[in-house]
């Protein structure tokens, strides 16, 4: 395990918040490469590696906002819907569940410890990804998006509106992220935070002061409860 902060010498969480993108559902792997061909398209030639630098975690707001001031053009209200469809189609053929995700979600269920979804992606996409990894049913009532607030990450709103529309205090709660963002967005809400560095955002730029580390999804359980879940990768 990449030591970091230790999350499993403390109490339990009663609610963990997941991020989906990465950490749920293997899809930026995919997504950025649908990203670079459509910046290609607008006159932006840009590597994966910037993508993920610059997007990674952050809402469909900034995102636009970030390539309108970069191509140095409006792209118009229909922008995002227009794209849609491309990530779409290149998730229903290759998108899959994070390995290891489904059996910490049933070590976290037997020990009674409450889950959600706390995503940067519309309710629409949500529903989508959630679905087709067979997801959703063990989320739904419980996925939030960052369109039901005001600000997305890495501000601390959507991770406050999750846990008090649950009903759970701050500090009772562990958030799961793959991205400097959602870790800044949950230690700003007052939130442990473990950082899942099994995806693309290099290991280092994970390691924030406060912040547990955990490359599988094994050792995700085991800072979250002190030992692992059966299925690690």
């Amino acid at each position: 395990m990449h030591k970091g902060a230790q999350l499993s010498t403390r109490a339990a969480p009663e609610l963990v918040l997941f991020d989906c993108d990465g950490v749920l559902v293997d899809s930026e792997r995919i997504a950025v490469q649908v990203e670079v061909a459509i910046l290609s398209e607008l006159g932006w030639e840009v590597t994966p590696e910037e993508i993920v630098e610059r997007f990674l975690g952050i809402s469909d707001a900034d995102y636009l906002a970030q390539v309108e001031t970069q191509v140095g053009r409006a792209l118009g209200p229909d922008f995002l819907a227009e794209i849609e469809p491309r990530y779409r189609a290149a998730f229903e053929r290759e998108l899959t569940a994070v390995p290891g995700v489904e059996s910490l979600l049933d070590t976290l269920a037997q020990a009674g410890i409450k889950t959600a979804v706390a995503s940067s992606g519309t309710p629409d996409k949500l529903r989508f990804t959630l679905g087709h990894t067979g997801l959703w049913e063990r989320f739904e009532g419980r996925v939030f998006s960052a369109t039901e607030v005001e600000k997305g990450k890495p501000a601390p709103d959507l991770f406050l509106h999750a846990a008090r529309s649950l009903g759970v205090t701050e500090e009772r709660c562990v958030v799961v992220e793959d991205s400097p963002a959602g870790l800044a967005g949950a230690l700003a809400a007052g939130m442990r935070a473990v950082a899942y560095a099994g995806g693309l955002v290099p290991l280092e730029r994970l390691r924030l002061p406060g912040v547990a580390v955990a490359t599988d999804m094994g050792e995700v359980a085991e800072q979250l409860l002190g030992r692992r879940s059966g299925c690690a990768r």
